[in-house]
């Protein structure tokens, strides 16, 4: 297939972990991907937003032969499947999210889509399942691998 590609998803709504196995297997179903491995789930708090329930986060990779605007619209499909509405309110809970994180090492600046993910390295229930995943896949902005962005979250935590 060819793209080499990173997904964070996450839910706070519901059986957290019943929606992220739900979501993952539609992903695995969708013409032109394939599952090649997941990190193990993390329980996070919520970053922002209205006060809300605790999240449960992963990353997935896969390999896919969809272009980049093409799996955002799959992804979207499936967040709305799995019962998320259109928010009003940024950062809100919700019972599935779908985030394309690294498209192989594209960097791309549309306006319903920013690649890769505009504060994916300031998150670390983004770059912890990541990096276990793929310590080596280096940002294409940042030009730091994703064990390298963890290590600068994490000495920046600790000031």
């Amino acid at each position: 297939m060819g793209n080499r590609v990173f997904i964070g998803v996450g839910a706070n709504e519901g059986d957290r972990s019943a929606n992220i196995s739900q979501a993952i297997k539609a992903l695995s179903v969708v013409d032109g991907i394939q599952l090649v491995q997941m990190a193990t789930l993390i329980d996070t708090e919520p970053l922002g937003g209205p006060p809300q329930g605790p999240y449960l986060n992963t990353v997935v990779e896969i390999d896919t032969a969809l272009a980049p605007h093409e799996l955002l619209n799959a992804l979207k499909a499936i967040e709305q499947r799995l019962g998320r509405l259109p928010q009003s309110e940024r950062w809100g809970p919700r019972p599935i999210d779908l985030d394309l994180l690294l498209y192989a090492d594209q960097v791309i600046a549309a306006a319903e889509l920013t690649v890769p993910h505009p504060r994916m390295h300031e998150r670390q229930f983004v770059l912890e399942p990541l990096a276990q995943i793929a310590p080596d896949v280096v940002h294409p902005v940042l030009k730091q691998s994703t064990s390298e962005l963890l290590k600068a979250l994490h000495s920046s935590i600790a000031q």
